[in-house]
């Protein structure tokens, strides 16, 4: 057999230096047909030889069987099943042959890429950091992150909320476009419990995007990947803002992801080969600017205001003054203040700075000043006035 060397300087000798079959073969000492057939091939020649049968071979299609009535059996079921039907080869022509087989009888899930457009979408999602937040006291609770990520220049916004409810999720969804700078044509979310439990959306949502004139896109039930631009940002979160950081309240916890969010919309993306802050602003010339102001999130209820003039809100008593007591009062509960107003007057009942560590009893001095000075009018009223008579009268009606 002629090696593939020899078959190059073959093909050589009768191109290049013109030689003839019969000079070739007088030079290499080959027969004038092996020089024809040399000349002939257009590849180099090569060893091969009929393949030898295989033990496996009477079990090809048995295994394409099972496969095709279950994809998800593993191999060693196989092959014991197979052991028990004569099979008496090894494990890894078995194993090899599984392998190769098996993406045959597998549905498997492909992905087409998407392309956005300026100003399009931005998804939103919910991620909870790895360990709870301080929140004062010597308490720490368990928190989410409300994120939100422009998916053409994907800049990426954060903010700190520690309730699942529809009023922190949408005021947390609020702070991240104030944060964006600007409104984009829709908004990406899951099925989120507060946001669109059934596929549909939950009328505090509806009502939040009505007032921005904005849209929304339900995705469906465990079809979490069609928001892989911001899962994979959760992922970066993961391993790159909480590991070394240490935090000493909620505010500072948020001060730190606002800064990590301004560094990284600051770098280069990987996927975009672009700093997003840059992209930000020719993406911002397509979006509509913000509202003059934010949709309220606010929590509101209507109480009477009890004989022990203290409200529970969040696991928390917060004071009212007790000149209104018996009086009805509208409750406003915000992220940072809880406030009260009467409802016949107007008049402010109460205001504090929310808490959100747990059994606090909150009161302001000023309540407290006119409880004590209620309690000392209270007892003003028992109090009865008592002549007192000089003892020279006395002893002048006393003979001597």
């Amino acid at each position: 057999m002629v090696g593939v060397e020899q078959w190059a300087e073959i093909r050589r000798m009768h191109r290049v230096e013109r030689l003839s079959i019969r000079e070739i073969g007088r030079r290499t000492g080959l027969h004038r047909k092996t020089v024809r057939r040399a000349l002939a091939s257009e590849t180099p020649p090569r060893y091969a030889r009929p393949p030898a049968g295989s033990k496996l071979d009477p079990f090809r299609d048995w295994i394409c069987e099972q496969l095709r009535a279950d994809p998800s059996i593993q191999s060693l079921r196989l092959r014991e099943m197979a052991c028990e039907l004569g099979y008496g080869g090894g494990k890894t022509i078995f194993d090899d042959y599984v392998r190769e087989v098996r993406p045959r009888f597998q549905l498997r899930r492909t992905f087409q890429r998407t392309v956005y457009r300026p100003g399009e979408l931005v998804q939103c999602d919910l991620w909870e950091p790895g360990q709870p937040v301080p929140v004062g006291h010597g308490q720490t609770r368990r928190g989410w992150v409300v994120t939100a990520e422009l998916c053409w220049s994907r800049v990426i916004a954060g903010a700190l909320i520690f309730c699942k409810e529809a009023p922190d999720i949408l005021w947390g969804l609020g702070r991240c476009l104030e944060r964006i700078g600007a409104l984009p044509d829709k908004l990406v979310w899951d099925r989120e419990g507060a946001i669109a439990p059934v596929g549909r959306p939950t009328d505090a949502f509806a009502g939040f995007c009505g007032q921005l004139g904005v849209g929304w896109v339900i995705l469906d039930a465990g079809d979490a990947q069609a928001k892989g631009v911001l899962e994979r940002s959760h992922r970066f979160m993961r391993t790159n803002f909480e590991p070394g950081r240490r935090f000493a309240n909620a505010l500072d916890f948020q001060l730190q992801l606002d800064g990590w969010c301004e560094r990284v919309n600051r770098r280069v993306h990987r996927t975009i080969r672009a700093v997003p802050a840059e992209r930000l602003l020719e993406e911002q010339g397509r979006m509509r600017p913000l509202a003059a102001a934010m949709p309220d999130c606010d929590r509101r209820q209507v109480v009477r205001v009890p004989q022990q003039p203290y409200l529970r809100i969040d696991r928390n008593d917060y004071s009212i003054d007790p000149a209104f007591a018996g009086r009805r009062v509208e409750v406003r509960v915000s992220q940072t203040d809880l406030t009260a107003v009467v409802l016949d007057s107007g008049e402010l009942a109460c205001r504090h700075r929310r808490r959100f560590a747990g059994g606090l009893t909150v009161t302001d001095p000023q309540h407290q000043s006119e409880l004590e000075r209620q309690r000392a009018r209270r007892r003003g009223r028992h109090d009865v006035d008592v002549e007192i008579r000089p003892l020279a009268r006395y002893d002048a009606l006393i003979p001597a």
